[in-house]
């Protein structure tokens, strides 16, 4: 039977052979780099890494391995991060401060070492993805609690920035104080729907009355009451220790499946994978007609196509009340039954990108 000691010299001896493996998987990427560089390929290829973790989860089931499909994710999602970040070094904008939910969906895609790009508003993030200030940008597009975020979708309409990837995140939040009790606190920091994600909790423990203050972002909230010992903030636990605040409590969400949609943009075309999602703007031209979107919808599905998501959005056109539809609908842009019905309403669908479907 192995001893400590020889269980230590061996985890040694398969951590110099991984290493080893990683530097030669390296050189690979660095050879991809300059590939990429010389056609002008996109560097982030979200259909190909799921692909890579998908054959690894079924190596690793036909092996009996010990690492769950998260583990799996997980660990090749960091290579994956620093394998891009030697091919190309690119910049991440995403709606910050560090330490929000929106910078940790970011980091969990793009890992530690990219170079992240904090802004104030979704608006800001999509500028400076627009003027090349950045490759790739980070926003939420939905809360299962609160619905889909219209600032998203509105900009979304206006830019030429595509969805390459989505990915879902839970959304924990802790309450975090330097008051030594909850009667001393004054005033309660958050963004509006952390306050109102985190209702139950308040009444419980008397904090209803208490003011309650809304900022941009659950990091601010963090940031702001880091500084005044009478105050308080709704927030996730990675923003309360980054910034040096006490957490009293975590989990206080009412609803313990609150899960934020994210989105990740750029301006390049996947390629087809074989679990893809599409997004599209709908703009009726007969919209005033009755069975308008019916009609619309029937095309989708005589074609066999599964639609996941339908919203309407005021169009803020001149002239009423116009709306817009987005959809998501499961397949790829290129797919011939999906071409089929996008050019029949060509003039009517804005394609917003097909990416490979998020992990709910």
């Amino acid at each position: 039977m192995k001893t400590l000691d020889d269980c230590r010299e061996a985890i040694d001896e398969i951590d110099n052979e991984m290493l080893t493996l990683l530097n030669k998987r390296m050189k690979v990427v660095q050879r991809v780099g300059e590939i990429k560089k010389e056609t002008g390929g996109a560097i982030y290829r979200p259909e190909r890494e799921k692909a890579i973790i998908d054959r690894l989860v079924s190596l690793n089931e036909k092996e009996g391995g010990l690492l769950n499909y998260k583990a799996i994710e997980a660990i090749f999602l960091e290579i994956f991060a620093v394998a891009r970040n030697l091919e190309l070094p690119e910049r991440i904008a995403y709606l910050g401060p560090e330490g929000s939910f929106t910078h940790q969906a970011a980091e969990s895609r793009f890992g530690a070492m990219s170079d992240y790009l904090s802004l104030n508003s979704i608006a800001s993030v999509f500028k400076t993805l627009e003027s090349g200030r950045a490759k790739f940008a980070v926003v939420p597009i939905e809360n299962s609690r609160d619905g889909i975020v219209g600032e998203t979708l509105d900009l979304l309409a206006k830019s030429s920035m595509k969805i390459v990837a989505e990915l879902y995140m839970p959304i924990h939040m802790s309450f975090a104080t330097k008051a030594e009790k909850l009667e001393d606190i004054t005033k309660i920091y958050s963004k509006d729907k952390g306050f109102g994600q985190c209702r139950e909790f308040l009444n419980e423990h008397g904090l209803i009355n208490v003011e309650l203050i809304p900022v941009e972002s659950t990091a601010k909230a963090a940031i702001l009451a880091a500084r005044e010992p009478n105050s308080a903030a709704i927030c996730s636990h990675i923003a309360a220790k980054l910034y040096g605040l006490p957490t009293l409590f975590e989990n206080i969400e009412d609803a313990i499946d609150n899960t934020t949609r994210f989105v990740i943009l750029s301006d390049f075309k996947n390629a087809v994978s074989e679990n893809d999602k599409t997004s599209i703007l709908v703009r009726l031209k007969d919209a005033v007609e009755a069975g308008s979107l019916v009609r619309f919808l029937q095309d989708f599905e005589e074609e066999n196509i599964n639609l996941s998501k339908i919203e309407s959005r005021p169009s803020r056109d001149k002239g009423g009340f116009g709306y817009w539809f987005y959809i998501d609908f499961y397949g790829h842009i290129d797919e011939e039954k999906i071409q089929k019905v996008i050019q029949k309403h060509k003039d009517e669908v804005t394609w917003l990108g097909s990416y490979v479907k998020g992990e709910e």
